[in-house]
């Protein structure tokens, strides 16, 4: 089965695929048992496409091992802003994702199935597929709970559904040991278990027959900017940043730069980044990863330091509120940033944005400010007059995730709903 693999049901009408066409398309649900799927899913490289980038199957044995498992949580927040990928499978392949999360419950020890959104607009045709779905044993559930930035990181997630505040928590336990209810509980992203559901109907092999040896399969990114036909294609590992911008119908002025990774992610040169390839490694030799999905091309026609400053004055407003180096670190620097945007800021105020990002690396009670200063400084580095080897030294110490690189093959498909304003 060549691309498209997820997408292969998407409709040219772009109404929901009822749950008759969907096994048409995508054949009867499978019957694999638990440790059969787990072993599968590991031998097939799968890791997880929220952003985190973890071995599915290691989170899947870590919460498999535990006893009374409350639920699997299909985590379809999806709070970053440039991204539509998830609500594109949730609006139209709702199946898709359910066999998955039906399937990792199975595997898992859950008696429940939480489809967790924060778009309303989602909520009734993924309803209506749960309403098809009879012959599923496991209960399924929609439940819509509107959310800041940071509303989508699974700890806040699991605290919304206990009844609490939609922050990220802090402190152990971790949500595999104690999450919803206060059992252990499995969440996922949505296209992870749409994965999983493929690779139960096909096996590891044939997962693999995509991609690379090290980054195996294909994965959604959501396509934006100064595009001509912006949306949702879906690729495999190993695919060049210009194949993307090429099969979302081409640049529509030449490009400064590209954000790769979403609003926590890392504004790479044009000349650079059409010739990097989607791995781990080849994204990390620059800073980046590609976290959730996301490339936005920025035109040479844009201010890409002023558009940075309403990016990182957005994050500063989605702080959780939990900690200094978040709430008053962050504003501080969303405001020397966007008066180095205006051409209003006072001497030093650059040199005072680096140090802050250095206090605040590290610092916080989540990784939101970690995510925030990585795209800081990336700005400043593509954008701003700046030192380079001071901006750079700061910016390679970021954290990231190792990639690798193989042969192109890519696939552009209908664009999703509209995923976001680009620019908050």
């Amino acid at each position: 089965m060549s691309l498209p693999r997820l997408l292969a049901g998407l409709r040219a009408d772009r109404g929901v695929l009822g749950v008759r066409e969907h096994e048409r398309v995508y054949g009867p649900m499978p019957r694999v048992g638990g440790s059969e799927l787990i072993d599968a899913v590991q031998r097939s490289g799968l890791r997880g496409r929220g952003g985190a980038d973890f071995p599915t199957a290691r989170k899947l044995r870590a919460v498999a091992a535990r006893r009374r498992v409350s639920a699997v949580v299909v985590n379809g927040s999806e709070t970053e802003p440039a991204s539509g990928k998830d609500r594109l499978l949730l609006a139209q392949l709702p199946h898709l994702v359910l066999d998955g999360a039906v399937l990792a419950a199975r595997a898992v020890g859950a008696s429940e199935v939480i489809v967790k959104l924060s778009d309303p607009a989602v909520g009734e045709p993924v309803e209506a597929a749960v309403r098809e779905r009879s012959r599923d044993r496991v209960r399924v559930r929609v439940v819509v709970a509107e959310g800041g930035y940071v509303a989508g990181e699974e700890t806040a997630v699991v605290q919304s559904l206990n009844g609490g505040a939609a922050i990220p928590a802090f402190t152990p336990p971790r949500v595999f040991e104690r999450g919803y209810l206060g059992r252990p509980t499995l969440v996922q992203n949505p296209e992870t278990l749409a994965q999983i559901a493929l690779i139960a109907r096909h096996g590891p092999d044939w997962f693999r027959s995509l991609g690379t040896a090290d980054d195996p399969g294909t994965v959604l990114v959501t396509v934006s900017g100064a595009i001509a036909s912006p949306g949702v294609v879906e690729v495999e590992f190993g695919s060049s940043v210009g194949s993307l911008v090429a099969a979302a119908g081409g640049a529509v002025e030449p490009l400064r730069a590209l954000l790769i990774g979403g609003y926590f992610g890392t504004w790479v040169g044009a000349d650079r980044a059409m010739s990097l390839r989607l791995g781990r490694a080849d994204l990390r030799s620059v800073g980046a990863s590609l976290g959730a999905g996301v490339v936005v091309a920025l035109g040479e026609s844009s201010d890409g330091l002023r558009e940075s400053a309403r990016v990182i004055d957005f994050l500063a407003r989605q702080s959780a509120g939990q900690c200094g180096p978040c709430v008053h670190g962050l504003r501080a620097i969303a405001d020397s940033v966007g008066a180095l945007a205006a051409g209003t800021a006072a001497p030093g105020e650059r040199e005072r944005v680096l140090r802050w990002a250095g206090d605040i690396r590290g610092r916080g009670a989540c990784h939101h400010p970690d995510g925030a200063i990585r795209f800081v400084l990336s700005a400043l580095r593509e954008f701003g007059d700046r030192s380079e080897h001071e901006l750079s030294e700061l910016h390679a110490r970021e954290p990231g995730v190792e990639l690798h690189a193989g042969e192109p093959g890519v696939e552009l498909h209908s664009p999703a709903e509209p995923a976001g304003r680009l620019w908050a």
